[in-house]
C-alpha cells in the first residue's frame, strides 16, 4: 500500500462530508432473477399439492412468459407473490379482498402512480430474501467466532508491533506478520459470505425503507403500514454499515482489512435478522402484497380486453370473447359448458392449441386474481391440469407414447383427488392410429367422468366415440377469415390440401388424396357413437 493511497481519504475531505447527508431515493435497478428465485416464496410457504398447478401445466400454459408480461416493473417481492397466487390459486374470500384492493387502485390512477413511485425502492433489491425469512428449517444464526470478536485487538497488536519494529527492535516485525496473517485469514474465510449477505441486508433495508415511507401516507392501501415507521427505521439503521465506511473514500476498505469490520458486521446482522424475523416477515408480506396489487392494477389499466370473472360450479363455465394476453390481435372466441366437457376439432393451423392455452390461462388467472381476458366470464375456481407438450426423452430412454402414458396417469390421478379442469391437446400421438384411438377413448372416458375435460384432436373418430361424455365443438374459419366456435365435429380436413401450399409436387398430392380416400372408405359407417355410451 503506497503513501499516496494512505493519504487519499484525507485529501478528499469536502467530498465525503457531503456524502454524510441522508441518501436520496434509490434508482430502481431491476436485477434479473432466475425462475427459481421467483418461485422461492411459494416453495417455502406451504401449499396444497392438489390445488397447485404442476410443473408441466405451468410450462404448457406459458405462465412464466405471462408473468413477465403481467408485471414487468414489479420488484422481486411482488413477483414472488404473483407467482404464488398463480401457482396455488386463492380462496374466494381472498380473491374478493384482492379485487377490492385492485379496484381502489384503479379508481385513483394518479394515486396509483404515486404509490408505485413509493414502491420503487423495492426494485433496487439484488437478492431474494424469502429464503432468509421463511425457511424455518434453516439453522439459527451462529455467534461470531472468537477470532472475529477480537479483531480490534489484532489491529492494536499490529500498530504496537509496527511501533516496536520501527523504534525498538526488528523483532517487532514478527508481531506485524502474525497480526496481518490472522486478519487476512479472516477475509479469506468469510469475505465472500459477507459480500453475498450484504445483498440480502440491502434488500431488507429496501423493505424497511418502504415501510417508513408508507407509514402515515395518504396513498391507497397504505393504512396497513401504520405504526411501522419507528421500528422499521431503527432496524434499517442497525442493518446498515457505518456511515463513515460508506461515505469516506477508502474508509470501508481500511476498516475491513485492519478491523475486520465487514466480517463483524456480517455476524452481527445475521443474529439481528434472526432475532427480528417476525417483524421482517410482516414487512415483507405487506410490501410484497402491495407491490403485487399495484402491478395488477397497472396491468389492467393498460388493457381494454378484460372483465371481472364470476364463479360457477365444477362442471360449468362460460367464456364470451376470450383472448390470450400474449397474442396481439388474436381471435376472440366463446364457449359455454354445463355438465359436460368438449371434444374440439378444427383444421390444421386454425388455432386449437391456442384456444386451449387461452382457456387454461383464463381459468388460472380467474382463480388467482378474479379477472379474465374476455368480455364476460363465469368460470369454476378449480386447478387446471394440462397435457399439451409431451416429448420423448433420449436420456431416459422414453418414447413419446411412454411419455404420453405417464402424463395420462397424472391426469387420472389428479381427477381422482378432486375436481379439476383437464386440457388435453392431440392425445396419444406417439403410436399408430388404431391404438391411439383405442387408448384415447379409454382414458378420456374415465377422465371425463370425474373432471371437466376439454380435448382437441385430429382423430375425428374420437368425437362420436366420446359424445356421451364430451360435447363436440369445432373452430371454423369464415369466408372473411374470422374464427368462430360452433357445435359439431369437423366435416373436412385440410392436411392433404396443405401439401400444395407447402410446395409438394402434384404426384405427392395425388398419392396422398388416393390413400386418404381409401382410409375414409375403410372407416365409413363405423363411427361407434354408442360403443361406450351408458347401457351399451
Amino acid at each position: 500500500m503506497t503513501l499516496a493511497a494512505l493519504r487519499q481519504p484525507f485529501t478528499s475531505m469536502p467530498g465525503w462530508l457531503a456524502r454524510l447527508a441522508p441518501p436520496g431515493e434509490p434508482e430502481p435497478v431491476d436485477y434479473p432473477f432466475a425462475p427459481g428465485d421467483v418461485a422461492r416464496l411459494h416453495a417455502l410457504a406451504g401449499h396444497d399439492g392438489h390445488a397447485d398447478l404442476d410443473a408441466q401445466t405451468w410450462r404448457d400454459l406459458l405462465l412464466e412468459r405471462y408473468g413477465a408480461v403481467l408485471a414487468p416493473q414489479a420488484s422481486i417481492f411482488g413477483r414472488q407473490v404473483l407467482y404464488r397466487r398463480l401457482r396455488a390459486g386463492m380462496p374466494d374470500a381472498g380473491v374478493a379482498t384482492q379485487r377490492e384492493r385492485v379496484r381502489r387502485l384503479l379508481d385513483a390512477p394518479d394515486r396509483l402512480d404515486a404509490l408505485r413511485r413509493s414502491l420503487r425502492a423495492l426494485r433496487s433489491a439484488e437478492a431474494e430474501v424469502a429464503g432468509v425469512l421463511f425457511d424455518d428449517a434453516a439453522p439459527a444464526a451462529p455467534p461470531p467466532p472468537r477470532l472475529v470478536a477480537r479483531a480490534p485487538l489484532l489491529a492494536v497488536l499490529l500498530l504496537a508491533s509496527v511501533a516496536l519494529a520501527l523504534l525498538v527492535s526488528p523483532l517487532g516485525w514478527i508481531g506485524v506478520g502474525g497480526a496481518l496473517y490472522l486478519l487476512v485469514a479472516m477475509q479469506m474465510r468469510w469475505r465472500e459470505r459477507a459480500v453475498e449477505w450484504h445483498k440480502s441486508t440491502h434488500a431488507l433495508q429496501m423493505l424497511l425503507r418502504t415501510c417508513v415511507l408508507l407509514d402515515g401516507s395518504d396513498l391507497p392501501l397504505a393504512e396497513a403500514f401504520s405504526g411501522l415507521r419507528q421500528p422499521a427505521g431503527r432496524l434499517g439503521r442497525a442493518l446498515a454499515r457505518s456511515p463513515l465506511a460508506t461515505a469516506v473514500p477508502g474508509a470501508g476498505e481500511y476498516g475491513d482489512w485492519f478491523l475486520a469490520a465487514n466480517i463483524r458486521h456480517y455476524f452481527a446482522t445475521l443474529r439481528l435478522v434472526d432475532r427480528e424475523k417476525p417483524f421482517l416477515r410482516r414487512c415483507f408480506s405487506l410490501c410484497a402484497e402491495l407491490d403485487a396489487d399495484a402491478a395488477l392494477a397497472h396491468h389492467l389499466r393498460g388493457r381494454a380486453d378484460w372483465c371481472w370473472a364470476g364463479r360457477t360450479g365444477p362442471r360449468a363455465l362460460a367464456l364470451e370473447g376470450g383472448v390470450h394476453p400474449l397474442l396481439d390481435g388474436g381471435a376472440a372466441l366463446s364457449l359455454a359448458l354445463d355438465g359436460e366437457g368438449v371434444f374440439l376439432s378444427g383444421q390444421n393451423g386454425v388455432g386449437k392449441s391456442t384456444f386451449l392455452r387461452m382457456l387454461g390461462l383464463n381459468l388460472v388467472v380467474a382463480r388467482a386474481f378474479g379477472f379474465c381476458y374476455a368480455r364476460r366470464a363465469e368460470l369454476p375456481a378449480l386447478p387446471v391440469v394440462a397435457s399439451m407438450q409431451n416429448e420423448d426423452s433420449l436420456l431416459d430412454g422414453h418414447s413419446l407414447y411412454v411419455a404420453e402414458l405417464a402424463r395420462a396417469r397424472d391426469l387420472l390421478a389428479a381427477a381422482a383427488r378432486g375436481p379439476v379442469v383437464c386440457l388435453v391437446d392431440e392425445v396419444f400421438r406417439g403410436t399408430n392410429h388404431e391404438e391411439s384411438v383405442s387408448a384415447a377413448v379409454a382414458v378420456l372416458d374415465g377422465l371425463a367422468r370425474d373432471a371437466l375435460v376439454v380435448v382437441s384432436s385430429h382423430n375425428l373418430v374420437l368425437g362420436p366415440l366420446l359424445a356421451h361424455r364430451l360435447a363436440p365443438w369445432r373452430i371454423v374459419r369464415a369466408e372473411d377469415g374470422a374464427l368462430r366456435m360452433e357445435p359439431g365435429v369437423l366435416g373436412t380436413t385440410n392436411g392433404v390440401a396443405l401439401l400444395a401450399q407447402r410446395g409438394f409436387d402434384a404426384e405427392v398430392q395425388r398419392k396422398a388424396r388416393q390413400v386418404a380416400g381409401w382410409l375414409a372408405g375403410q372407416r365409413k359407417g363405423e363411427a361407434g357413437a354408442d360403443l361406450l355410451a351408458p347401457g351399451a
